[in-house]
């Protein structure tokens, strides 16, 4: 299991561990910054989201694996004084609906399509991070009518790995790996995603999250069956050779001090600047930024920075 730490990493598999549960807690108690709204799709998938702010632009906000929709308020916080801000959490994350669903990419870019669908929406902005920024491509590759412009932030799914790569990475995490990571590894694994390679104060609210996960029994259990379904989907759904499919302007950001992109175990020749130019040389109309003093949770490490590069990007 020597792996096992430097995938965990690499993807923000801030697991919790197995202890005593009780069926009284749900992660519907989370606490959320805005008023929580839900939307039902096909299939029975629900979607839980908030919806705050007013303007002629609407962005939609994707968090990325073992995340969710709190993960962006220092960005709705500001953005919504001139946008319209809508962030959910994807199937099968905190508030939103656990079925047996897939769990790939292709389904979290339907399902988000779907929500543009369902809630009227005209030409949305969608702003990915890490896997939210590869589930943003998918939607882009698959309906880049319905959408105006993407924004990702760290994306996933740029960085290749080879099928013998992604057979390790994916072999290695299993239902059982997730449901017994170490709590110590828990805030590793937070930490990695820092500037500092710390946990901000202001952010140790996700982290005491995580650990309230392992208490709520069945959802728990769903979530250890979904995170190795996630990963297997970023493996198997990459979209570096159809970037140059991707036509629409495309706003990159990248944190200076992104200790998760790219790998270090398996391209520890590679940069995270590397990596983030040959994406972005591939995508035509694009535009890269890396942002200092911040790692691979960007938008919240320097969210002054972030916010900013998105307010002069959506008014071009």
């Amino acid at each position: 299991m020597k792996y096992l730490p430097i995938l965990l990493l690499l993807l923000m598999a801030c697991q919790p561990i197995t202890e005593t549960k009780t069926t009284k807690k749900s992660m519907l108690d989370f606490k959320y910054p805005y008023k929580t709204k839900f939307v039902d799709l096909s299939n029975d998938v629900k979607v839980a989201y908030i919806d705050e702010g007013k303007g002629d632009k609407t962005l939609i906000f994707i968090h990325g694996l073992g995340s969710y929709l709190p993960a962006w308020q220092k960005n709705i916080a500001v953005l919504k004084a001139d946008y319209r801000c809508i962030a959910m959490d994807l199937p099968g994350y905190p508030k939103s609906s656990k079925g047996d669903d897939a769990y790939n990419m292709t389904f979290f870019a339907e399902v988000i399509l779907e929500m543009i669908d369902e809630l009227k929406l005209k030409n949305p902005v969608l702003i990915g991070h890490s896997m939210g920024g590869q589930i943003a491509m998918m939607a882009a590759l698959k309906s880049p009518e319905l959408l105006q412009s993407l924004i990702l932030i760290d994306p996933a799914g740029i960085e290749r790995f080879t099928p013998q790569e992604a057979t390790i990475l994916k072999s290695l995490v299993t239902q059982e790996a997730v449901k017994n990571t170490p709590t110590e590894q828990i805030k590793k694994n937070f930490d990695i995603n820092f500037a500092a390679g710390v946990t901000p104060e202001d952010a140790l609210f996700m982290y005491n999250d995580r650990l309230y996960m392992r208490d709520t029994e069945l959802e728990y259990e769903h979530y250890c069956r979904m995170i190795p379904k996630c990963i297997a989907g970023m493996l198997d759904e990459p979209v570096f050779d159809n970037l140059k499919n991707i036509k629409m302007p495309t706003l990159l950001l990248f944190g200076e001090q992104d200790y998760l992109i790219p790998n270090k175990y398996f391209h520890a020749d590679l940069t995270t600047e590397s990596v983030a130019t040959t994406a972005q040389s591939q995508i035509i109309n694009s535009q890269l930024f890396m942002v200092p003093n911040a790692g691979h949770f960007a938008m919240w490490d320097n969210s002054t920075a972030v916010n900013g590069h998105i307010q002069a990007f959506l008014k071009k």
